[in-house]
């Protein structure tokens, strides 16, 4: 199976191979890959089991990629569109010569375990050696060529171990436990297969949201396609209960629409129309018409999905110290083996050396860690791309804050409306509201918006006149109305009396913006407007201080006065009047005091800022673009309460693979030592390769649950 999008002079085409499952296998597939003419770029998403490959149409085809793929030992799938929309996949069988390995080697298993009991001795002496080596074969083959493959390319592999082994078992007549060897290597194989796919399981369940087909309107005919023939215009048909195929715009009915695929969101939201919907939402009631807009690959959902996908090839740093730490590892062991031989004198303990000696669950320890963090964080609406933000994550120290849009609504509301005269505040809100009608400024729409609100009917100015930086005058039903501020009071000769201007100054040093409104050319009233500061933002900023936050600052383009109201109420630093370098510059002097830094902006206008901190953090990003690219993590809502559980994700993933490492590597120290003194015998040395496995799957796990 593969998707394609094509630029000018690349192509992007994701290739499925099944057998993709461990680390050994994205490497040798990248490498195969990578070299060719022409690729540009070769990503290995295991998490989706397949390979994504940018390259030049005009130097190389999809047909040299999956040559090169055959040619490394994998398979790559073509699978068809009914493949793809079916919900069980193909089935490959167990194979004439699987049945034959595991019958033989489940045999020789229960016959070596008795022996140990004093039970069925001498059976294993019955059987011919060539039906024990006919099995192994059986079972490894495709393991052997991979490894013989490796070999001759100078590499040494995980399973190269087991395979020597094998080989030295066999030379020395021990056939049981050659075939032992085998069965336990595909055992501990199957075993990783099961991890990665637990870790995996998020990913999947979230690509399975996605709706297989759409509804249409084709010329006046109502018709059901594959929703990748949806095009941009097309007038898609929801029904109550029905996934919605396409990112677009309502035309028609109304809906509560179950968000949470997107958003993480449990409570559904009442659309209409004009209101946006995203794809894989859900319209619990109700009929709607929807004006297609962005379909496909284009949609938010498929890009959420391709982001976590992405973010599984993004490496933490530590993962990239265990795969080069195996590059090491594994020739060492090879060496200690030897050395063991020698020693001792004892082949058996050379080959239990080679058998318990765990290289695999050394490069499982970090990416069954990112997959399982990054796809149960993608169901609540957290995207995290990749391995380094998670570690970054839990590194961070310092926090630094956009104010509008971020800690802030992002829209002025009226806070206050104060009457000085006669005139009653819902007369005086109709006066100012019809006059503020006329005005493009967002605090006149501010105005205007909360008298809408309060159902108060508008009458249109006869007159009606912009003072630019000043404020607005007009005359409705006669009589005149002038709202600004003190300059353009002062240029009218309106008179502001001391109670009116400490009023006035209350309000603004609480960060509100005052206008002074003005009925008949005397002083009527104080209209006050502010962006208001979200609720959930001191309770977050707590949490985060007892999380370990050291410093905390407030970053802004507002003026100082506004920027002080805020900081005093959330009890942070603070700059303001800030440019977009200006933030970038703040950022840059806090990491080269030695801090981690994230950045939280809206998304928007903030990308460079987010780009220079260690994480930046987008909030509330439904649908943009801009945020979905230039942060490493992005909130699909506004909700503060998630970015303390962002920071401990990243805090609880590091520790388990810190645990996941040590554990490892303990359990590699004790049983090499083990074997090297005789006290492991290879079989069971070989079956003591899969607890490794074991252990990362069920601590890891936990990851997944949360």
């Amino acid at each position: 199976m593969s998707t394609e999008v094509r630029n000018q002079n690349t192509v992007v085409k994701d290739i499925v191979v099944k057998e993709l499952t461990c680390s050994d296998c994205a490497k040798h597939v990248f490498e195969a890959v990578s070299i060719l003419d022409g690729v540009k770029n070769a990503q290995i998403i295991l998490a989706a089991q397949k390979v994504r490959v940018t390259f030049d149409p005009s130097r190389a085809s999809l047909t040299d990629v999956t040559t090169a793929i055959k040619k490394a030992g994998y398979t790559p799938e073509q699978i068809t569109k009914d493949e793809v929309n079916s919900e069980k996949p193909p089935s490959a069988g167990l194979g004439f010569a699987n049945v034959l390995f595991f019958a033989v080697a489940a045999i020789a298993l229960i016959a070596a375990l008795a022996e140990q009991f004093g039970w069925l001795e001498g059976v294993l002496d019955r059987v011919p050696p060539w039906v024990l080596v006919l099995a192994a074969l059986a079972g490894g083959w495709k393991v052997f060529v991979n490894v013989v493959r490796a070999t001759l390319k100078g590499k040494v592999i995980s399973h190269t171990l087991m395979t020597v082994g094998v080989v030295a078992s066999a030379s020395a007549g021990l056939w049981t436990a050659a075939l032992l060897l085998v069965f336990f290597m595909r055992f501990g194989d199957w075993l990783e297969d099961i991890t990665s796919e637990r870790s995996r399981q998020a990913l999947k369940e979230l690509a399975g949201l996605q709706p297989q087909t759409a509804r249409v309107v084709r010329n006046g005919k109502e018709i059901e396609i594959a929703v990748e023939d949806v095009a941009p215009q097309d007038i898609v048909l929801v029904k109550p209960g029905e996934k919605i195929p396409v990112d677009g715009t309502i035309i028609e009915g109304s809906a509560p629409i179950d968000e949470a695929p997107i958003t993480g969101e449990s409570f559904p939201k009442d659309k209409t129309v004009g209101d946006v919907v995203f794809a894989a939402s859900i319209a619990q009631a109700g009929f709607i018409k929807v004006r297609a807009e962005k379909v496909g690959q284009d949609t938010t959902f498929a890009r959420i999905i391709q982001l976590v996908e992405d973010a599984e090839s993004q490496q933490a740093p530590v993962q990239k110290f265990a795969d080069k730490f195996t590059g090491y590892y594994l020739p060492a062991i090879l060496l200690f083996a030897l050395v063991t031989y020698v020693t001792t004198g004892e082949i058996t303990n050379a080959i239990a050396v080679l058998a318990v000696a765990c290289a695999c669950a050394i490069t499982m320890a970090t990416p069954v860690v990112v997959l399982a963090s990054v796809g149960s964080a993608a169901r609540k609406g957290l995207l995290i791309k990749g391995g380094l933000a998670l570690e970054q994550l839990a590194k961070i120290d310092t926090l630094v804050m956009d104010k509008t849009g971020t800690l802030t609504y992002g829209k002025p509301q009226l806070t206050d409306l104060i009457s000085t005269s006669d005139h009653l505040r819902k007369e005086l809100l109709k006066l100012v509201s019809s006059v503020e009608s006329r005005s493009e400024h967002p605090l006149a729409r501010a105005i205007v918006a909360a008298a809408k609100e309060e159902g108060i009917t508008f009458s249109e100015p006869e007159k009606f006149e912009v003072i630019p930086g000043q404020g607005v005058l007009g005359t409705v039903s006669g009589v005149t109305c002038v709202v600004g501020n003190r300059k353009l009071f002062n240029t009218r000769s309106i008179v502001i009396p001391d109670s009116a201007e400490q009023q006035a100054q209350t309000m603004e040093q609480a960060g509100k913006t005052v206008f002074f409104v003005a009925v008949q050319e005397s002083l009527a009233g104080l209209v006050a407007v502010a962006d208001q500061l979200r609720p959930e933002v001191v309770p977050t900023l707590a949490e985060l201080k007892r999380l370990g936050m050291q410093k905390i600052v407030m970053l802004t383009g507002d003026n100082a006065r506004v920027a002080n109201a805020i900081a005093s109420t959330l009890k942070v630093e603070f700059e303001a009047e800030l440019l977009p370098e200006d933030k970038i510059a703040a950022i840059r002097s806090l990491q080269q005091a030695g801090h981690k830094v994230m950045m939280i902006g809206d998304g928007v206008n903030d990308g460079p800022a987010l780009a220079a901190a260690d994480v930046g953090l987008a909030m509330g990003q439904t649908g943009s673009g801009v945020a979905l690219e230039a942060a490493d993590v992005v909130l699909m809502r506004d909700d503060w309460l998630m970015v303390p559980t962002t920071i401990e994700l990243g805090k609880r993933a590091a520790r388990t693979i810190r645990q996941n490492l040590f554990f490892t590597g303990l359990y590699n120290l004790i049983g090499v030592s083990a074997a090297f003194a005789g006290l492991l015998p290879p079989s069971w040395a070989a079956a003591g390769q899969i607890i490794p496995d074991v252990m990362i799957m069920l601590n890891s796990a936990r990851l997944a649950r949360n």
